[in-house]
């Protein structure tokens, strides 16, 4: 078994209720027990600023796959629930977004699945949901709490849970 990190994210639909289902089919579907699941939080959109708000979210994972039948199985599940990576605009608008940012302690360079995530130290978005499951987490020597403190993250803001109101 190896640990996974996974970032969820979206801005189409209710993103929180797919997020949900999507937890489901990746542990059911990856043989993954789940070890962690940030909150979800509301992030300003990244890349292409034209859009609504995304929400996302970090898990982790514990998984028998290795890093690239994983990282297949989440395009499949991106697929499922309305994802079309061919037809997309880079950084557009989505239903959900899996993004592979970390197997293990695996470093892979290939044109298909780049370990560490090639971008996670430069997203806010990803850094705190991942702080917050992994406070203490580094990659390569790297804390994950250091580089989101370098970090500007005005407009990220944890949202409450499922059911219940806000304060």
């Amino acid at each position: 078994m190896a640990e996974a990190l996974i970032a969820l994210g979206g801005n189409v639909g209710d993103v929180r209720a797919t997020f949900d289902k999507a937890i489901a089919n990746i542990c059911g579907m990856t043989q993954a027990d789940l070890l962690a699941r940030s909150s979800d939080y509301t992030t300003p959109p990244w890349g292409d600023e034209q859009q609504d708000a995304f929400v996302n979210a970090c898990i982790a994972i514990d998984t028998r796959l290795d890093p690239l039948s994983l990282l297949q199985t989440l395009h499949k599940i991106e697929k499922r629930f309305g994802r079309d990576r061919a037809n997309e605009r880079r950084w557009g608008p989505r239903t959900l977004d899996l993004d592979l940012l970390a197997y293990a302690d695996a470093e892979i360079d290939r044109p298909d699945l780049t370990l560490p995530h090639p971008r996670l130290f430069e997203r806010a978005f990803v850094l705190v949901p991942l702080v917050e499951i992994r406070p203490d987490g580094s990659i390569g020597g790297r804390s994950f709490r250091d580089a989101l403190a370098a970090l500007p993250t005005d407009g990220i803001e944890r949202l409450p849970p499922r059911g219940q109101c806000s304060t």
